[in-house]
């Protein structure tokens, strides 16, 4: 059998949307951090390889899992996050979750609602924040914002990515009832520029992201680690940008991504909002009396 390495895509951490164990986050962490993306990412690219077929996929899929849990060393991905894990007594329950979203991915092609594709996000987006959150010891209470932001995320993506999902896997994540409601069909997804029905379909989808984006603006002040909280903002501002994008843009027929001078902008603006927003926070609200 093949090594699941030798299936990657070729796509690293810094082909993301958001950033992955950058210079904010203390050092102490982005090895363990990109040995959990190592391992999701190598799941992903085989959930949604070209040519390898359904059993294929979930066979490749069981052996990290298998291996993750100690069970071989045939897969490097997998054993370098064992190792990892072991090495800060760490469970390996967020890396275990990806997996159950990779298997939908292979077996589940359609979406009927909102509900459906946010049980998706619980395994697809919403352990990785939770991760994060457990890497940098924080409070579980802060699972709620980080899940989600980590599914306002997943959702911008599905809309980026529509049209290709379509075309190249016959995956739809626009929820059948969304479609439904504005007249739309799937099959315009197979089209170079979105019809008006799809448009609006696709627009309104972006607002309902913008609101559920707006549950997790309480975040970054949630978490204790000043690094992670700045790492939290600036996330948070590329996907509040992206949505913006996505609620005016056609992404069939328009890049709705952002650019390098982009993501260094909101970079920027996130932050240096945190920061000012931390400052102030350690402010006395009043002037103490005289003689106090």
């Amino acid at each position: 059998m093949t090594s699941a390495s030798d299936l990657r895509s070729g796509k690293t951490h810094r082909d993301e949307n958001f950033p992955v164990a950058s210079w904010i986050i203390h050092p102490r962490h982005r090895a363990l951090i990109l040995s959990y993306y190592n391992f999701v990412r190598t799941a992903d690219d085989i959930a949604d390889h070209a040519t390898l077929s359904a059993d294929e996929k979930l066979r490749y899929l069981d052996l990290l899992e298998a291996e993750l849990l100690g069970k071989g060393d045939t897969q490097s991905e997998a054993v370098s996050l064992r190792r990892a894990f072991a090495e800060r007594a760490m469970a390996p329950r967020h890396a275990l979750d990806v997996l159950v979203a990779f298997r939908m991915d292979v077996t589940k092609l359609r979406y009927e609602n909102w509900d459906d594709v946010i049980h998706y996000c619980r395994y697809s987006a919403m352990p990785v924040g939770r991760f994060m959150l457990d890497v940098h010891g924080e409070s579980t209470s802060t699972w709620a914002a980080s899940d989600a932001l980590c599914a306002g995320l997943q959702i911008n993506n599905h809309l980026q990515d529509c049209g290709k999902d379509y075309k190249n896997l016959n995956r739809v994540y626009l929820p059948r009832d969304a479609l439904a409601a504005s007249g739309a069909t799937v099959e315009m997804l197979g089209e170079a520029k979105s019809q008006p029905a799809l448009l609006q379909c696709l627009h309104a989808l972006a607002v309902r992201t913008e609101t559920l984006l707006n549950e997790s603006k309480s975040l970054s002040a949630e978490v204790k680690d000043f690094r992670l909280g700045l790492e939290v903002a600036v996330i948070q501002a590329f996907a509040d940008k992206i949505v913006g994008m996505l609620k005016v843009s056609d992404p069939l027929s328009e890049r709705v991504h952002l650019s390098k001078p982009e993501l260094l902008a909101q970079s920027i603006v996130g932050i240096v909002s945190e920061m000012i927003r931390r400052a102030a926070g350690r402010r006395p609200l009043t002037k103490p009396a005289a003689g106090a």
